[in-house]
């Protein structure tokens, strides 16, 4: 007796029940033994077993083209040879050899040379003004006008008063010659003789008080025409046009009217300790006659442009600070320099001796030391510790000791050595008077 299995039940509720002996994709041959192997679970339907057949056919597939792919990789694949880096091109240069001298940076103030504040001499109305403020001005330029008239009239009863004078004295004179004439025949006495030589004396200094007169009238007119009395930068006017003036003898105060200082050339003040100053004097027999040269470095400009010279140096050293006060002169052609501004000096502390420089950017730190990398004959990189001097001008760094004149320092391209590295070197020059 042949059971059958409803599909209703295996296909979650299908309508339409079939037998096992109806569906033509069932193999009747193997019916019995997979039912008697399912200990009583109901067997798989027809669609399962076609999905999982599909699904191992489809994985033996991808199973061989990844077995044909890995053997075709093999067959193929050739060895990878590691890519070969060239050396680092780096560029070397020798040390410039210079005479150097021991220098000590100090920070200075610019004065000027000539300072003055323009004080009214004579009293009197403000009628001009000759100048804008903060103008440069020329020795000799008219910058003030008081009204003279004044003045104008004192000069002309100075002339009246001289006219005077000269005429009393052209009579006192003449009465003396008379009088001298007839005491030597006794018909004057000698009484009448003095009063006529007492009266020619005072006739002759009322003529010299006539001609001070005259003087102080065309003094103070020159006084009311003020002029700049050298070179230099007017301040701002401290009066306006119509201000009453007042100055001169009679005045307990007189009117500030503006003030001028000097710009070339101009003073630079600094303090030096007393260890420069030893140093400074110690050197002095070594340098030339006259040679008292330092360099000076102004914000804004290229550094150590400029030079003076150390023409002054100040009698005692200040106990309280324990510097001695030095000043030193320098052309201002330019006038770009305003006394009162800053200003780095340097002053030489010893005479020039031969030094090793190489550019600052090729000396290295190490922790506490400095150091510089030299390329061997070999092209090898090797660390050279050494000791170095001040920093000249141009970023040239004075090496005091451990280099060779003969060496080759890295100047370019340091970012890419390493001690004991290979390089390819490219020799350059530095020069001591260019920006390296």
């Amino acid at each position: 007796m042949k059971k059958s299995f409803n599909r209703f039940q295996l296909n979650g509720g299908d309508p339409h029940p079939t037998t096992l002996d109806d569906d033509p994709s069932i193999d009747h041959t193997i019916s019995v033994d997979a039912r008697a192997d399912l200990n009583g679970f109901p067997p798989p339907s027809g669609r399962a077993v076609r999905g999982l057949k599909t699904t191992v056919a489809f994985g033996a597939v991808i199973g061989a083209a990844g077995l044909g792919l890995w053997a075709y990789s093999n067959f193929t694949a050739t060895p990878v040879r590691p890519a070969v880096v060239p050396p680092p091109s780096v560029a070397v240069a020798m040390p410039v050899q210079a005479n150097v001298a021991d220098w000590t940076d100090l920070t200075g103030q610019f004065s000027a040379v000539n300072q003055v504040v323009l004080r009214a001499q004579v009293s009197g109305y403000l009628t001009e003004i000759h100048f804008k403020d903060g103008q440069i001005v020329h020795k000799g330029d008219l910058l003030f006008v008081i009204d003279p008239r004044p003045y104008e009239i004192q000069l002309e009863q100075a002339n009246a008063q001289f006219q005077t004078a000269s005429a009393t004295l052209a009579l006192a004179n003449k009465q003396l010659e008379r009088s001298a004439r007839l005491n030597r025949v006794a018909v004057e006495s000698d009484e009448h003789l003095d009063e006529s030589t007492q009266s020619q004396r005072a006739a002759a200094a009322a003529l010299k008080a006539a001609e001070a007169a005259i003087h102080a009238a065309q003094l103070n007119i020159e006084f009311t025409h003020v002029v700049a009395p050298f070179s230099g930068r007017v301040s701002r006017r401290h009066v306006s046009i119509g201000s009453l003036i007042t100055g001169g003898p009679g005045a307990t105060t007189a009117t500030e009217l503006t003030t001028i200082v000097s710009l070339d050339p101009i003073y630079l003040d600094f303090d030096l300790s007393e260890a420069d100053y030893a140093a400074y004097q110690h050197s002095a027999a070594a340098r030339p006659s006259g040679a008292n040269a330092v360099q000076i470095s102004v914000d804004g400009e290229r550094p150590w442009a400029r030079a003076g010279d150390l023409d002054f140096l100040d009698n005692e050293i200040d106990r309280r600070s324990g510097t001695l006060h030095a000043r030193a002169t320098l052309t201002n052609p330019d006038m770009m320099i305003a006394p009162g501004g800053f200003a780095r000096v340097r002053v030489p502390l010893s005479a020039s001796l031969p030094q090793l420089l190489v550019p600052d950017a090729a000396v290295g730190t190490d922790q506490s030391s400095k150091l510089v990398m030299v390329v061997q004959d070999d092209g090898v990189v090797v660390p050279k510790p050494v000791e170095i001097g001040s920093l000249e001008d141009h970023a040239m760094r004075v090496i005091t000791h451990g280099l060779l004149p003969t060496d080759r320092v890295v100047v370019q391209g340091l970012m890419r050595t390493r001690p004991g590295m290979k390089v390819e070197p490219h020799l350059t020059t530095v020069d001591a008077n260019t920006n390296s």
